[in-house]
């Protein structure tokens, strides 16, 4: 369950980021962020570890009690949605390519993928998102120092780098957690977001 994914929003329920449970247990415990329940009221660490762990709710155990994982934290004071730069690193390499070998095409956790250089690195290629791509640890041996047209593979699309909606709606996070679909779904999160008239 700690591998489970936590979708984080910001104060104005836009989506901003997907955290693990430890991360997310860390920011509702430090008081950054708040929990929503299924009906969404919000809940402070105190207040959530007193709730009932329900029928069918993952949970984690803790030397005290079991605490139900949330699927949603809304952030307290953060009030940006990402732009400009995105890092060029491991994590966004994978989250880009949905942690999805670019070979073979099989869906693997982390510690069974690796990075390799499209146009290997020996004749000149270069290290960016354009020439980098998802491996398993078996293509990536295979595909050894030739390209992939000499090893005769194919990827399943040029690397590119990646827009900040593409890391933060992946395709197999869209529809991961029931609970998510308000606040992924365009339609949906207008909802959430159109200014009330007052009276």
């Amino acid at each position: 369950m700690v591998e489970a994914h936590v979708l984080v929003l910001n104060r104005f329920y836009q989506p901003v980021n997907v955290t693990d449970v430890r991360r997310a247990l860390c920011l509702l415990y430090a008081g950054v962020a708040r929990a929503l329940d299924r009906n969404y009221r919000q809940f402070d660490f105190a207040s959530w570890t007193e709730l009932a762990a329900e029928g069918g709710d993952d949970t984690i155990a803790t030397s005290a009690r079991r605490i139900i994982i949330p699927r949603i934290l809304v952030l307290q004071a953060y009030e940006r949605v990402p732009t400009g730069r995105i890092r060029f690193s491991r994590h966004n390499i994978f989250a880009r390519d949905d942690h999805t070998c670019q070979y073979c095409r099989k869906r693997l956790p982390r510690r069974d993928l690796n990075l390799d250089h499209v146009i290997p690195r020996s004749r000149g290629g270069k290290t960016n998102w354009e020439n980098v791509v998802t491996s398993c640890i078996a293509c990536n041996f295979k595909k050894g120092g030739h390209t992939p047209d000499e090893a005769r593979m194919h990827l399943m699309r040029q690397p590119r780098q990646p827009r900040w909606a593409e890391l933060l709606h992946p395709p197999r996070l869209r529809a991961r957690y029931r609970e998510w679909l308000p606040f992924l779904n365009v339609v949906d999160a207008s909802y959430w977001n159109i200014e009330l008239e007052s009276d």
